[in-house]
């Protein structure tokens, strides 16, 4: 059994992404942890930014049950996530409250600032984790740097509509129904993202971008991951390995432009 973390910016930015891909782990017997590093408290035009955090981690927590993973929020500003020591140990904290094996996280190019902070935060904090004197709260330091990956951008492109490329996808066909009741318990979203992002419809939405990536694999339905390698990250596929035959890899054609 491995233990998987998927760490993003926000409450939904997980299971727009990469809710399929834990859902297949999470049935072969592994051990998922997620966690948003804020509460999402700005992702209401209503409310308080403090009731919209409690709705929106209550949300999250119901999400994440459905697969009976576990779920932490590092309770850091929404639109406040900023690349510093204070929260990199809040985020360092959220790996080894997790004891991850393997973390997934937020692309570095994205269109949100929190998601680009996010990413450089958790790469970081994957090298502080196992760093005894690196204090950051109650939880054991990680025995070694986590297996380090990064989701897909929002829509699979960057702030200049570069088109990202994945390193391989999972297949989350047989899974996306659960998929889409993980999204949906973000009930408090839908009206949020159909009038701060023009998309009418969160869900439909979602499982549109989840059958346009599956096309670059030659698949229905699928998620897209790249792997940070460099040193002294691990350089071995074991995320690839765990999802057997749900591992999806590219097809041989260039790029079509996001439906």
């Amino acid at each position: 059994m491995a233990r998987i973390l998927a760490i993003h910016a926000h409450p939904d930015d997980i299971e727009i992404l990469a809710a399929g891909t834990l859902a297949v782990l999470a049935g072969a017997g592994h051990q998922i942890s997620i966690a948003t590093v804020t509460g999402g408290d700005l992702g209401s035009g209503e409310g308080t930014p403090e009731e919209t955090s409690r709705i929106r981690q209550a949300e999250a927590a119901r999400a994440a049950a459905l697969i009976g993973a576990q779920y932490r929020c590092g309770g850091v500003p929404d639109l406040g996530v900023f690349n510093n020591d204070p929260t990199r140990r809040t985020v360092t904290e959220l790996l080894r409250w997790a004891q991850a094996q393997i973390v997934l996280t937020a692309s570095p190019a994205d269109y949100h600032p929190d998601h680009e902070t996010v990413s450089q935060l958790v790469r970081d904090a994957c090298f502080a984790a196992s760093v005894p004197n690196y204090r950051s709260g109650e939880a054991p330091p990680l025995p070694a740097i986590p297996h380090l990956y990064f989701m897909d951008p929002i829509g699979g492109r960057d702030r200049e509509g570069r088109w990202t490329v994945p390193d391989f996808g999972a297949d989350v066909g047989a899974v996306f129904e659960t998929k889409k009741a993980m999204l949906t318990c973000h009930a408090s979203q839908h009206a949020w993202v159909a009038r701060q992002h023009d998309v009418p419809d969160h869900v439909a939405a979602m499982e549109a971008w989840t059958r346009r990536r599956g096309r670059d694999f030659g698949i229905e339905m699928g998620e897209g991951f790249r792997q940070y390698r460099h040193h002294p990250y691990p350089r071995t596929p074991l995320l690839q390995d765990l999802l057997g035959e749900a591992l999806a890899t590219p097809v041989d054609q260039p790029p079509r432009a996001a439906s």
